[in-house]
Parts: structure tokens; C-alpha cells; sequence
């Protein structure tokens, strides 16, 4: 036992200082994109010009979308991949090191030149009255691929220490205070996605974490899966990312229960 004590000692205190400062993030990191319409090789004074859809034509998910030539970004549907950056001949698109991602109503995730990301707003009084102090999710992967369940799980490890700021997983739907789903919600995965909702008791909240739990993902155009969790169950925060950075989950989670300063 004493070596454990000193070992720990040795270690000393491994938490994130997180909200209070912003974690080191790897440069690499691929975060909300931007779009510079000036640069946009479609437009010259604001009039569209006929050739260049590069960006839209290399999306692997139909997120992009061409309006009077400038592309605006569903990140409900993007998988971050880099691949309309490249194809831009105009460097029109950016990703930024932006992680904050989270937003309440899907229609937010739309990303244009010029108009303002919407990010989550805190649950109202009612609701935040019930879940400010204790939040407990009882997470469903829906048919993805792990990755993005892999860091919803990381939030656990003594360096994000989730539990910390009241919140917690746990493994039955009736100890849950909602549902935080991964994965597109497969034809197998949709009744017991069901069945897991009615069991929690009301009220109840629900995260959609990635986009294939927000879209469908990468397998948005095959019929065996339902193309995310509102078209099951109702959502209460979107978070988008393939996967999202822990930070980027950890972010919508504290704005949702008002815990980041206004500034934030």
C-alpha cells in the first residue's frame, strides 16, 4: 500500500483544469470549419459564377450545398475529412481548431459565410432545477462504429474526471436522466432504442453524439439504418464530429446544464 501512496504522490494531480483553461488540443485537430465567400471561386461581386462545385462534389456525405454559389456546411452530416479544404481552389473553406460544436435545435449546424454558429444554450429553469446538480446518462451505441463511443468513454478517465461536474453513466435506463446515443440507429438497434427511452423516467433528456447518431453518418444513404436518433426519439443537443473530440462532448454537455461562464 505505501507504494501505491507514493506512486500516486509521484503522479500528483492529472485532472484537466478544465473550464477554468482550455487543455492543450493537438494542432491537427479538426474543428468547426469557416467559409470565406470573397474567396469562393464560384462568386465575383456577389454573383454566381457557373463551374466550380468541387466541394460539394467531393463530400462523402452531401453535407455541403451550393447557395447563389458560396457552399454552406451541414455539420449534422460532415464527417470532418478534410476533403472539400483540399478541393477548394479558392481556400474558401477552413478548419479551424474550433472545438465548440454543440448546439440545441439541428438546424444550427448549418455553417455559411458570414452568419453567426449558435452554439447550446443551458436547459431552462424547470429542467435545470432537476438535472443541474445530477445528471445521469445511460449511453446506447446505436449501431456505429465505437468511435465515437471511445470518447464519450474517455470523459470517465481520471483526466476529464466527467463525474466531477455531476454527471455520470450508468447502466440502467431506469437509474438514467436521459440517453446519449452513438451510431446511426441501425433497423436492429431502432426498438430496443425505443424500449431504453420509454423505460426513463420523465423528464428526459437526449444527446445525439456524432454525425451518424445526427444524420446517418457515412451510412446515411443505406436502408438498413434510420439516418440518426431523432428520427426515433426526440433530441435535446446535437453534438457533431466523426468522432467529436472529448472536449467538443464535454463542451455541449456543460452548456446544456449551465455550467461555462457566459463568456465561454
Amino acid at each position: 500500500m505505501i507504494h501505491i501512496l507514493l506512486s500516486r504522490l509521484r503522479q500528483g494531480h492529472r485532472t484537466l483544469p478544465y473550464p477554468k483553461g482550455l487543455p492543450a488540443l493537438p494542432e491537427r485537430l479538426r474543428g468547426r470549419p469557416t467559409v470565406d465567400a470573397s474567396k469562393c471561386a464560384n462568386t465575383t461581386d456577389g454573383d454566381a459564377k457557373d463551374g466550380c462545385q468541387l466541394c460539394a462534389e467531393v463530400c462523402p456525405t452531401e453535407a455541403i450545398m451550393l447557395h447563389a454559389g458560396v457552399p454552406t456546411i451541414d455539420l449534422g452530416r460532415c464527417l470532418f475529412c478534410t476533403e472539400c479544404e483540399a478541393a477548394c481552389p479558392g481556400g474558401a473553406i477552413h478548419y479551424s481548431g474550433e472545438h465548440r460544436l454543440a448546439v440545441r435545435d439541428r438546424e444550427d449546424l448549418i455553417v455559411s459565410g458570414g452568419q453567426e454558429y449558435r452554439l447550446a444554450k443551458a436547459l431552462d429553469a424547470e429542467l435545470m432545477r432537476v438535472f443541474g446538480r445530477s445528471l445521469k446518462l445511460r449511453v446506447v451505441s446505436a449501431g456505429g462504429c465505437n468511435g465515437c463511443e471511445v470518447d464519450v468513454n474517455v470523459l470517465q478517465t481520471i483526466t476529464w474526471d466527467l463525474g466531477r461536474f455531476g454527471i455520470n453513466y450508468v447502466a440502467s435506463p431506469r437509474h438514467a436522466d436521459g440517453l446519449l446515443i452513438c451510431g446511426p440507429v441501425t433497423a436492429n438497434m431502432e426498438a430496443a432504442l425505443r424500449l431504453t427511452y420509454d423505460a426513463i423516467p420523465a423528464p428526459k433528456l437526449v444527446i445525439a453524439v456524432g454525425a451518424c447518431a445526427i444524420s446517418g453518418g457515412p451510412f446515411f444513404s443505406q436502408a438498413e439504418q434510420r439516418g440518426g436518433a431523432a428520427s426515433v426519439v426526440p433530441v435535446d443537443l446535437f453534438i457533431p464530429g466523426c468522432p467529436p473530440h472529448p472536449l467538443t462532448i464535454l463542451d455541449g454537455l456543460l452548456r446544456l446544464l449551465g455550467k461555462l461562464g457566459k463568456s465561454a
